[in-house]
């Protein structure tokens, strides 16, 4: 499928965790390519699909996985469609991957999707004008604590699961999270929290099974192997607090790993004004030109 978008200048909007775009066509346009609904992998008896958009040219280019938020239980692939459209047009070969939700599938079920989609655009690298070694990630809440898992895991942890294309790495190359969660291990959220969406997630709550929320934790995995990462949180986020990217990016550093928090003043968990908004997307994309380009 062939599809011809507009170069926009837009009014980004952050929604139960999931970004929208907002925006007026200002005239020049750019052409990219884009191809829907492919089958990456499989979760259970599930196709899990991606949507990609590819830049012209001969390439390689470098990769971005976008992960969309919605607290693991709803949200859609189509929400980041923005997000790979814009990557696109800055050079990138960029994906927005569907995962399992709850209540039909438990973690680690989603990282499990994540990694297999890593893993089948480096096994189908040639045929998209992938650079292999050169795949960032990035996600809003929900999606920003799968792009850290991205980040720190890989096959020794235990959360490949069976997507398909195993001999390949589902490590990454460069992380962005907006407002992710990285902390389970110390309990900050509230009763109705964990039983509305921890509960369902984990499957156990946290004083039966503490073990289970260290494990579902981005910062237990930290290592001096880690990649580079980019934090960006709203200063006065009650839901996912702005503790939970500063602690992680201290670890990160302790480690000898590049690590950056960007704190949006005067916004909470997401933000509406379109300057800030569009100025923290900005931030993203200049990140990975940093660390995917050069």
């Amino acid at each position: 499928m062939r599809t011809r978008l507009w170069l926009m200048r837009g009014v980004f909007v952050a929604v139960t965790g999931s970004l929208v775009i907002a925006s007026v066509a200002e005239g020049e346009e750019t052409e990219i390519r884009a191809e829907r609904d492919i089958v990456y992998g499989k979760g259970d008896r599930v196709d899990l699909q991606l949507n990609l958009a590819i830049p012209k040219g001969k390439g390689p280019f470098p990769a971005v996985v976008c992960i969309h938020g919605g607290g693991w239980y709803q949200g859609q692939r189509q929400d980041m469609d923005f997000m790979t459209e814009l990557l696109s047009r800055r050079g990138y070969v960029a994906a927005t991957v569907s995962y399992r939700l709850v209540p039909n599938a438990r973690f680690p079920a989603q990282i499990e999707d994540c990694k297999a989609a890593v893993r089948w655009l480096r096994s189908n690298s040639g045929k998209y004008r992938i650079n292999p070694d050169r795949i960032g990630a990035i996600g809003p809440s929900a999606g920003g604590h799968l792009a850290c898992l991205l980040g720190v895991t890989d096959k020794k942890h235990g959360l490949e699961g069976s997507g398909g294309n195993p001999e390949h790495s589902s490590r990454v190359q460069a992380v962005v999270s907006f407002f992710g969660r990285t902390k389970f291990e110390k309990k900050t959220w509230s009763k109705e929290l964990e039983e509305k969406i921890f509960v369902p997630l984990i499957g156990a709550s946290f004083d039966d099974k503490p073990e289970l929320y260290k494990r579902i934790s981005p910062i237990t995995y930290v290592s001096r192997t880690s990649p580079p990462f980019l934090f960006v949180h709203g200063a006065e986020d009650k839901l996912v607090p702005l503790q939970d990217s500063t602690d992680m990016a201290e670890k990160l550093q302790a480690a000898g790993v590049s690590a950056k928090v960007v704190i949006v003043e005067g916004v909470g968990h997401g933000w509406w004004e379109g300057e800030k908004q569009t100025k923290s997307i900005e931030q993203a994309v200049e990140f990975f030109d940093a660390h995917l380009k050069k």
